[in-house]
């Protein structure tokens, strides 16, 4: 978010367009997938189903060597076809299923993508998972960057196994400050992790790089700090935003660890 588009954004907001502007700023989706699992020699499922509000979406389910799978809300730009690298490392590191779906307005999904809408997406998502044949207790939630926020609002209303956040930011509000101090306070977005995050009843795992140029490792910190036991806080040594899952053994070695403490509930 450039301080040029904070200014537009104002400008809109006076001129009536502030929900179409908002959501130009926080989403950044692409409708054309580059590629699916199978171009990398994953064997998966396309999984067609609804969000919780009826929205037609789309997602894919690929195996792991155990039971447990990833349920993953990505980030707030490209589709799930931009995380193919990612997921390959996911199965080949740590043999866990995963089942990555797009929001609404992202790849293959219909609708625009609101606050609103992508909690009903990943509630969606869930109950898919569950009729594909995942048992509830195998699955640990996900959520990179805007995902780890949507990742906090699914596990507020439905407990996972254990949730992985990565790059996390505090809030909307507090992102946009960084660029103009005040401009938050008149967005309707807010997904606000910081207020949401005490109220978490599962095992937690707050990943961030500390050379993050685009959320700050002291929102991660923050997050850490207001998160109920258990946690860990694990930082990336060297990583920015958009490189933390290329950042070598000791990053994996961390997933590994958290995966075996969050199969015995409560660590």
């Amino acid at each position: 978010m450039t301080a040029v588009a904070v200014l537009l954004s104002m400008a809109s907001l006076v001129s009536g367009c502030r929900e179409a502007i908002e959501r130009g700023l926080i989403y950044h989706p692409v409708r054309e997938l580059p590629g699916d699992p199978s171009s990398i020699g994953l064997p998966f499922r396309d999984v067609a189903f609804p969000a919780q509000d009826g929205t037609r979406l789309h997602g894919w389910l690929v195996g792991g060597r155990t039971a447990t799978t990833l349920l993953w809300c990505h980030g707030n730009a490209g589709n799930i076809g931009h995380r193919l690298d990612n997921i390959r490392l996911f199965v080949e590191q740590l043999g866990v299923g995963v089942f990555i779906f797009d929001y609404r307005g992202y790849g293959r999904s219909a609708g625009v993508p609101t606050e609103a809408g992508l909690v009903s997406d990943a509630l969606g998502a869930r109950a898919a998972l569950l009729r594909e044949g995942v048992a509830a207790d195998q699955i640990v939630f996900f959520g990179r960057s805007l995902g780890a926020a949507v990742a906090i609002d699914l596990a507020l209303v439905h407990p996972p196994r254990a949730l992985i956040l990565e790059s996390p930011f505090l809030s909307v509000p507090a992102m946009a400050n960084r660029v103009l101090p005040g401009i938050g306070s008149l967005l309707r977005t807010r997904w606000d992790s910081i207020g949401k995050i005490p109220r978490l009843r599962a095992p937690l795992l707050i990943l961030h790089g500390d050379r993050d140029e685009v959320v700050p490792y002291a929102h991660g910190q923050a997050l850490f700090a207001a998160a109920p036991e258990p946690k860990i806080f694990y930082t990336i040594g060297g990583a920015s935003h958009n490189d933390t899952y290329l950042a070598g053994p000791d990053y994996w070695d961390t997933w590994r660890r958290f995966l075996r403490i969050s199969a015995t509930p409560h660590g």
